[in-house]
């Protein structure tokens, strides 16, 4: 009996909030990649992200980035025969204008002219636009995987 009571007593607590996780924070995003260092250095060179201690696991390599002061981003080798999707610039279409309406990581910068310019001199190539509020700026672009990147002027709000 005291075991169905404690079902019905945190049953009853996530109806009062509203979800069934107390205490959500985001952690990490994850990306697989055939060559995790040409991916680390994209991230380090491009959005200044920095490495961290990163674990030892068995039979595959990864990089743990992170964006301080809390923003992780895994980079974890491909599991050879994975019959998840992969991206590469053979097989993907490489308009970044489709990134808009598409999966992407977002990040805001402070210094967003500069940035752009920075873009052009690496040769990376972008689609650039404005919200229909005129208030913030974007580009899209691709990493070497083939990823959805986002970067904007200002926070969210």
């Amino acid at each position: 009996m005291g075991m169905q009571q404690n079902l019905g007593t945190r049953r009853r607590e996530r109806e009062r909030m509203g979800s069934l996780a107390a205490g959500v924070q985001f952690n990490h995003i994850a990306r697989d990649s055939d060559d995790i260092n040409r991916l680390a250095q994209f991230y380090q060179e491009i959005l200044g992200f920095e490495r961290v201690d990163s674990p030892k696991f068995s039979g595959f390599e990864v990089v743990w980035l992170r964006l301080k002061p809390s923003f992780f981003l895994h980079i974890i080798e491909r599991k050879p025969g994975t019959k998840l999707p992969v991206s590469s610039s053979d097989d993907v279409c490489r308009d970044p204008s489709i990134l808009s309406r598409s999966h992407h990581l977002a990040f805001s910068v402070s210094n967003f002219d500069s940035f752009v310019e920075g873009l052009k001199e690496k040769g990376i190539r972008f689609s650039e636009m404005v919200s229909p509020n005129g208030r913030t700026r974007q580009v899209f672009f691709f990493d070497p995987d083939g990823n959805g990147v986002e970067v904007t002027t200002g926070a969210m709000e």
